[in-house]
């Protein structure tokens, strides 16, 4: 199921977060940070879900 998570999170960032967490802090700061730029919300998203 993790590996389903990133895949999701390489794609679009928030949706793997939002799987990951839901409707959290962190997904409204990678909806953020994937605004501002796609490699930052990858990599947050990625880390979201691999600290767990």
């Amino acid at each position: 199921m993790d590996l389903i998570k990133i895949i999701f999170a390489i794609l679009l960032p928030p949706l793997g977060v939002f799987l990951e967490v839901g409707l959290g802090k962190h997904f409204w700061i990678n909806i953020i940070l994937t605004l501002l730029g796609y490699i930052p919300g990858i990599v947050h998203a990625v880390w979201v879900i691999a600290r767990k």
